[in-house]
């Protein structure tokens, strides 16, 4: 599932999954990828869970917010909109053919894909 809001820039915070899952591993991997490589900003998806102010409104004060999850519970997405934050840009990475499962092993073909997923957010409109 892709939900496009507004273009993505570089500035972008991106908050994902890190769930016990292989898709969660992988979207929390993707995202510290992206980071490194220049493209968003990897955001504290915790802090914003417990509340914590300062988490909170820095997301609420960015105008670019990114959630990924990693299946459609949508637990990001759901710890997100409990705190208020609106969210421009949305992706679940079971959408993209990659199966769910408990095995945690992620493949650096399917990192591969979540990054243009994510970098092809940029070029929606």
């Amino acid at each position: 599932m892709l939900q496009n809001f507004q273009m993505l820039n570089n500035n972008a915070i991106l908050l994902t999954c890190s769930g016990a899952s292989n898709v969660g591993q992988l979207s929390n991997q993707a995202v510290v990828e992206l980071t490194q490589e220049g493209f968003g900003k990897f955001f504290c998806l915790a802090g914003i869970g417990a509340h914590l102010d300062k988490f909170v409104q820095s997301a609420k004060n960015n105008p670019e917010v990114v959630v990924i999850d990693g299946c459609p519970v949508g637990c990001a997405k759901r710890v997100v909109e409990h705190a208020e934050i609106p969210i421009n840009k949305y992706l679940v990475v079971t959408k993209f053919g990659i199966e769910k499962n408990h095995i945690l092993e992620i493949k650096k073909e399917e990192i591969k894909k979540v990054k243009l997923a994510v970098r092809n957010l940029q070029q929606e409109g």
